[in-house]
């Protein structure tokens, strides 16, 4: 992302407009992220998290630096992942599934605010050069959070997305998958960085901020 942002036509100004959002995703919406995975598995029996301290919006107790440092550079990242027991949920793989779903679910639900509150501004302080400040800096908090449900969605260990995969597979298969789930995150990695994944993700992210945008033309549309 922050690659996107320097190789078109931009400025000093919205480079750091940019950046700037990416500190908030870091330091607000990451920890909503982890926060959301611990608050539904503890809602569903499991008290790990709360034990592990991770029932928290504080970022100190979420933040892994590397992860941190790929939403700057890539607009997708990741945080310290919450530790659960599925053995504590009454429906282990149905508990797991909904636990992981969580975490990409909260990084839409804040895009969309930040969405509705880009159309705030533009009622309001569109005429204000802070206007058009802060509407960029919904526009990239939207975009990061968007990016981030979809990369935690890719259904590879140990992102989300395979958590969810658990629920469907055969525990042997889940299993096998697991022993190379090192081999496999570093594998998507590079087929990021070869620009493989670039179309898919930026088409699953598009049409997610699309469905974002209409839903709240249409809300305001009503009011």
């Amino acid at each position: 992302m922050l690659f996107n942002v320097l190789s078109g036509n931009t400025n000093i100004v919205n480079v750091l407009v940019y950046i700037v959002s990416s500190l908030v995703v870091i330091f607000l919406t990451l920890p909503i992220h982890e926060f959301a995975h611990g608050f539904v598995a503890t809602k569903l029996g499991d008290p790990t998290p709360r034990y592990q301290g991770r029932l928290t919006l504080n970022p100190l107790a979420h933040i892994d630096y590397l992860g941190a440092l790929c939403i700057l550079i890539f607009g997708f990242g990741w945080a310290k992942p919450v530790s659960v027991d599925m053995r504590n949920f009454k429906n282990p793989k149905v508990g797991m599934a909904i636990t992981a779903l969580a975490g990409p679910m909260s990084n839409i639900i804040v895009a969309f605010i930040a969405i509705v509150i880009r159309s705030f501004i533009t009622m309001f302080l569109s005429a204000y050069t802070i206007g058009y400040y802060l509407y960029l800096l919904c526009i990239f908090i939207a975009q990061i959070n968007v990016s981030l449900a979809v990369f935690n969605l890719i259904p590879i260990p140990p992102l989300d997305g395979s958590r969810i995969l658990n629920a469907v597979l055969p525990d042997r298969v889940y299993y096998k998958l697991m022993r190379y789930e090192r081999y496999l995150i570093w594998g998507v990695f590079a087929l990021i960085y070869l620009g493989v994944l670039d179309r898919p993700l930026s088409y699953l992210s598009g049409a997610i901020l699309t469905g974002l945008n209409n839903l709240t033309t249409l809300i305001f549309g009503i009011f």
